[in-house]
C-alpha cells in the first residue's frame, strides 16, 4: 500500500497556482491543433460555415465536458486510467482505452512536432522550403526521433518543467501571430478571406459531414476524450475555480485558432493557392510568406521556433498521459515510466514519420499520418469524449463534483450533468435517424 501512496503522491507535484494551471493547460491546447490542423479543416469544410458550426459545437458541449474532465481529475487525483475507476470496471477499461486513443495521435503528432523543428532549424540556417522539398529525404524520420528524446529529457523533470516552458513560450507566440496578422492584413488576399470567413453557406449547415468534422476539431484542440484535461486536472491547486480556468483556456485556444486562419489565409489566395489542400497547407504556405516578405528570415526564425515550441508543449502533454497512467498502474518511478512510453512512441511513431519519405508508406494510398489523423483525430475522438462525460456523470453523483469545482453557483454543475447524461441519448438517437434515412434513400 505504501508504494502504490509513494508512485501516486510523487507523480501528482501540483501546479504553483491557478495562473500557472492555466498557462500550462493553454499551452497543452494551443499548439497544432490551433496553428496546423484548424486553418486546414476550415480550408476543406466550406470555411464560414466550418467556423459557426465549430463555435456552436464549443459553447454548448464542449466547454461542460471540458469542465467536468478537469474536476474529474481533480477529484480523484489520478492518471485517466485511475480517474475513470471510479465509475466502476468498465470505467478503468475505458481509461485504458483512453490512454490508447492518445497513444495514436501522441505518435503521428511527435512527427508534425518534428517537422516544426526542422522548419526552425531551417530558418536559422536561412534555407526554409516548401514541404514538398523538405520531406524529399528523411527528415521527417530524424525530427521525429529527435523530438521524441527531447520530450523524454523534458518530462522526466515533471510538471514543474513544463509550467515554465508554458510561462515563457504563450506570451511570445501570441505576439508573433499578431504580428503575421497584421501582415496579412496588408496583402491582396486579404477581402477574399473576410469573405471566406464571414459568407456562410447556410445549405451546408445541413451537412451531417460538417457537424461531424466540426465537433471532431473542438474535440481535438480541447484534448476532450483524450486524457490530457483528467491528467492536468489532477495537478491543480485547492483554491483553483474550476470553471473560470477552464474558460480561460477555451478562450485562448480559440482565439489562436481564428487568428491563425487569419494568418494564413490572406497568404493563401494572395498566391493563388486552394484553402482545401489538406494537412501540408501551413508548411506549404508560410515558406512562401517569409520567403517573399522585407525581414522574412528574422521572422522565419521567431515563428517556426515558437511553432515548435506551441507543438512541442502539446507532445508533452498527450505523453504525460500516458506516462502517469503506466506510473500509477504498475508502479514505476517516472523515469522508468517516461523511458518506456517514450519507446513506444518510437516504435509507433515510425510507421507515421516514414509516410512522408522517399518511402511513402501508405494505406489504401493515402499516407499513413492522413489516416492516423482522420480516424484517431476524428470520430472517435468525439467518441470517447462522450462516453467518457456519460460515465463520470452518471456514475459519480453531482454533489462529488460540486466539491471540486471551485464555485458557489450550481449553475456548471446543472449543465455539465445535463450534457453528460444526455448527449450520448440524443448522439444516438441522431446515429439511427441518419442510418434511416440512408436506408430508405437507398430504396
Amino acid at each position: 500500500m505504501f508504494r502504490k501512496h509513494y508512485f501516486i503522491e510523487e507523480s501528482r507535484k501540483q501546479w504553483s497556482s491557478e495562473p500557472a494551471f492555466v498557462a500550462s493547460m493553454a499551452a497543452a491546447a494551443v499548439g497544432l491543433g490551433n496553428l496546423w490542423r484548424f486553418p486546414y479543416m476550415m480550408g476543406e469544410n466550406g470555411g464560414g460555415a466550418f467556423v459557426v458550426a465549430y463555435l456552436i459545437a464549443l459553447v454548448v458541449v464542449v466547454m461542460p465536458i471540458m469542465i467536468l474532465e478537469v474536476a474529474a481529475g481533480r477529484l480523484t487525483k489520478g492518471s485517466t486510467v485511475g480517474t475513470y475507476r471510479q465509475a466502476g470496471r468498465f470505467g478503468a477499461v475505458y481509461g485504458w482505452f483512453v490512454v490508447l486513443v492518445t497513444m495514436a495521435i501522441t505518435s503521428y503528432y511527435l512527427v508534425i512536432t518534428g517537422w516544426t523543428l526542422g522548419y526552425a532549424v531551417d530558418s536559422v540556417l536561412g534555407d526554409v522550403r516548401v514541404f514538398e522539398d523538405f520531406s524529399s529525404g528523411f527528415n521527417s524520420l530524424w525530427y521525429f526521433i529527435a523530438v521524441t528524446a527531447l520530450a523524454a529529457l523534458v518530462l522526466a523533470r515533471d510538471v514543474q518543467a513544463i509550467e515554465r516552458l508554458s510561462k515563457i513560450l504563450m506570451p511570445a507566440l501570441m505576439a508573433v501571430v499578431l504580428f503575421l496578422v497584421y501582415r496579412a492584413s496588408q496583402t491582396d488576399g486579404w477581402d477574399e478571406t473576410r469573405d471566406f470567413f464571414f459568407r456562410v453557406d447556410w445549405d451546408r449547415m445541413l451537412d451531417g459531414s460538417l457537424w461531424g468534422f466540426a465537433f471532431g476539431q473542438a474535440f481535438y484542440t480541447l484534448a476532450i476524450g483524450q486524457g490530457y484535461l483528467v491528467t492536468y486536472g489532477s495537478f491543480i491547486p485547492r483554491k483553483t475555480h474550476v470553471p473560470r480556468a477552464c474558460i480561460t483556456v477555451a478562450t485562448v485556444e480559440t482565439s489562436v485558432a481564428l487568428l491563425a486562419g487569419w494568418m494564413i489565409f490572406p497568404f493563401v489566395f494572395s498566391f493563388g493557392m486552394e484553402p482545401g489542400q489538406g494537412p501540408a497547407l501551413a508548411f506549404e504556405t508560410l515558406p512562401r510568406v517569409f520567403t517573399g516578405m522585407a525581414g522574412g528570415g528574422v521572422l522565419a526564425i521567431l515563428f517556426f521556433g515558437l511553432f515548435f515550441a506551441a507543438a512541442f508543449t502539446s507532445s508533452l502533454a498527450g505523453l504525460k498521459v500516458m506516462i502517469a497512467a503506466v506510473a500509477e498502474e504498475f508502479r514505476l518511478h517516472n523515469t522508468n515510466a517516461v523511458i518506456l512510453v517514450s519507446v513506444v512512441m518510437l516504435v509507433l511513431g515510425t510507421a507515421s514519420a516514414l509516410s512522408f519519405t522517399p518511402l511513402e508508406w501508405r494505406i489504401a494510398g493515402e499516407p499513413v499520418l492522413d489516416v492516423v489523423d482522420r480516424v484517431a483525430g476524428g470520430n472517435i475522438i468525439i467518441f470517447s469524449g462522450i462516453t467518457g462525460a456519460a460515465l463520470l456523470c452518471w456514475f459519480i453523483p453531482p454533489q462529488r463534483i460540486r466539491t471540486v469545482l471551485g464555485s458557489k453557483s450550481r449553475w456548471w454543475e446543472w449543465r455539465i450533468y445535463l450534457v453528460g447524461r444526455y448527449l450520448p441519448v440524443v448522439v444516438l438517437l441522431w446515429i439511427m435517424i441518419t442510418y434511416g434515412a440512408s436506408l430508405i434513400g437507398g430504396h
